[in-house]
């Protein structure tokens, strides 16, 4: 059992791609930038808070799944 959840934590981790989420106001302002390094900022904090959700739902997820497998 214990495999099985450490591997689909592994390859939860493994299977993130580069993605772009980005309002249309940000988009069009980021992309008059010169080399694109505040839109690649802004682009990864907007991932990094889309991420932070689903975590805290796994996890708490994970913790009642123990719980009621007691």
């Amino acid at each position: 059992m214990k495999k099985t959840i450490l591997l689909s934590i592994i390859l939860f981790f493994i299977g993130f791609v580069d993605v772009e989420a980005q309002c249309a106001m940000c988009r069009a302002v980021l992309e008059s930038e010169e080399g694109q390094q505040t839109a690649k900022g802004i682009n990864n904090g907007i991932v990094y808070l889309m991420a932070i959700p689903y975590i805290l739902v796994g996890a708490v997820g994970v913790a009642v799944f123990r719980m009621l497998k007691k």
